[in-house]
Order: C-alpha cells, then sequence, then structure tokens
C-alpha cells in the first residue's frame, strides 16, 4: 500500500484544510509528510525531510513538519530554528500527546488535524499573523514519501 492510498481523499482534504486553517493564525508555515517505512530515528528523518521540502528557507524560520511512518508507528514534529529560539524546549510535547492518544485509537488523520490545530494556535503567539506581510510561503498539500 501506498502512504498516499492510506488516507481517504476526505481524510487528505481534511489534513490540508486544517494547515490552511492554522496558518490563518500564524505566520509559521506547516507541512505534513506521511512515508509507509522509517529506518532510524524519526526525528532524524524529518530533518532529511525538512531539508529536502526547503523547509528552511522560509522568511522566519518558522517552518513545522508534521512528519509520520504509518507501518513503523512512529512520527516526530520538527520546528525550523526560528520557533526553537522562541519558545520552550517542552513546548511540542502537548501536541505529541495529543496525537498519539488519536494514533492509538487506529486515527491518524484524526490525530494529525488535532496536532496542526495546535500547533497553529501555539505559533499564533510567538508568530501571529500579519494580513499585510504574510505570504504562504510552503505549499499546504500533504507529501508522500
Amino acid at each position: 500500500m501506498k502512504p498516499k492510498d492510506y488516507f481517504t481523499p476526505e481524510q487528505q482534504r481534511q489534513i490540508v484544510d486544517a494547515i490552511e486553517e492554522a496558518e490563518r493564525q500564524t505566520s509559521g508555515e506547516i507541512r505534513v509528510h506521511v512515508e509507509w517505512k522509517c529506518k532510524g530515528s524519526p526525528l532524524d528523518r524529518a530533518a532529511r525531510i525538512f531539508a529536502t521540502l526547503k523547509m528552511h528557507k522560509t522568511k522566519l524560520r518558522n517552518g513545522v513538519l508534521f512528519y509520520l511512518s504509518i507501518h513503523d508507528h512512529k512520527f516526530a514534529i520538527l520546528g525550523d530554528v526560528g520557533i526553537n529560539t522562541k519558545v520552550p524546549e517542552n513546548f511540542w510535547d502537548n501536541t505529541k500527546e495529543a496525537m498519539l492518544a488519536e494514533f492509538k485509537e487506529g486515527r491518524l488523520a484524526e490525530g494529525l488535524v488535532k496536532g496542526i490545530k495546535m500547533a497553529g494556535e501555539q505559533l499564533s503567539t510567538h508568530f501571529p499573523y500579519d494580513a499585510n506581510t504574510d505570504t504562504n510561503e510552503l505549499s499546504d498539500e500533504i507529501s508522500f514519501g
């Protein structure tokens, strides 16, 4: 099974809608990458995907990647340096826990949507949306490996 086939078109739309909604609250840029297998650390893999997707090229260095490996039951949330210099070390812990609760029930799309919404709310404090200057710097579409 391909990672893209794991989510229904409706679930994919829900995830993209959550990204668009979250980005209306913050200048942060959110991406989701889903693949079937992850060899090694999901955080290391997320860092490679982050670079491949050129997420480090945002003006404020405030990109966030939600990485999910379906078969291996691994996931990571990776924020760019602009975020990491402004937020506490455990900034993503509540988001990870909320997502994990959904994932454990087999609700991957719902877990991603919940995490994305929480990220938008959290980022809005440090990176508020400004209608005059903000542009969508990265695609909101899910990338699949």
